[in-house]
């Protein structure tokens, strides 16, 4: 038997031997490539951009968590961009926070003075007879103010969470007050306006 032959007849038992156990002959796989990691910002946005009804959640039973309450859902129906519900089951998403404002006093003093002083003296001499004198004289102006400023501090933390509970949005603001707002109106209007801008940004078409 040639050496081809036997080679040829090897192959072959081996084939039969393969398709008795259900084996196909081996091949290599090439290697698969690593899935794309999730972009969970991406993800984050997409939840954000679809959030139309709000349901502003109690900050505290305190006065000043109340009335923070009250100017977010004022400052949010103002944008125009959501509907601010009190009905929990039907909003997008429940804004929840926690709210805080102090009130300090502060002390300013103010202090000037002015002073003014004059002085003088003669002498004379006849004979035997001297005489001298001197005078002086001093005045002064004191002018102090003191003044008190109450300073109000409003600081409000925020998040926004979705219906499936993970959480889609927060942000912090604090204000010391503006020109014609309290500090509480203030920070409210900030909450709201920030919530647009990253809706915004949300939204819109990634380059």
């Amino acid at each position: 038997m040639s050496r081809r032959l036997a080679a040829l007849i090897v192959a072959f038992v081996l084939a039969c031997g393969a398709a008795a156990t259900g084996q196909a002959p081996s091949t290599s796989n090439p290697t698969s490539p690593p899935k794309p990691e999730p972009d969970l910002r991406a993800e984050l946005a997409a939840k954000l951009s679809t959030v139309k009804r709000i349901y502003v959640e109690s900050f505290g039973d305190d006065e000043i968590s109340k009335t923070l309450q009250a100017m977010v859902i004022n400052a949010l129906d103002e944008t125009k961009r959501f509907i601010v519900t009190e009905n929990k089951d039907k909003a997008d998403a429940i804004l929840k926070g926690h709210s805080l404002e102090k009130t300090s006093q502060e002390v300013h003093a103010m202090g000037q003075g002015t002073g003014v002083a004059t002085a003088g003296g003669s002498a004379s001499a006849h004979g035997d007879n001297a005489h001298g004198g001197f005078a002086s004289k001093a005045m002064g102006i004191e002018d102090s103010r003191l003044s008190t400023e109450t300073v109000n501090d409003a600081r409000l933390a925020v998040r926004l969470v979705a219906a499936d509970g993970d959480v889609i949005w927060s942000t912090t603001q604090e204000s010391l007050g503006a020109k014609f707002k309290s500090a509480s109106a203030d920070v409210a209007d900030k909450v709201a306006k920030q919530l647009v801008r990253d809706l915004d940004k949300a939204a819109s078409p990634k380059m």
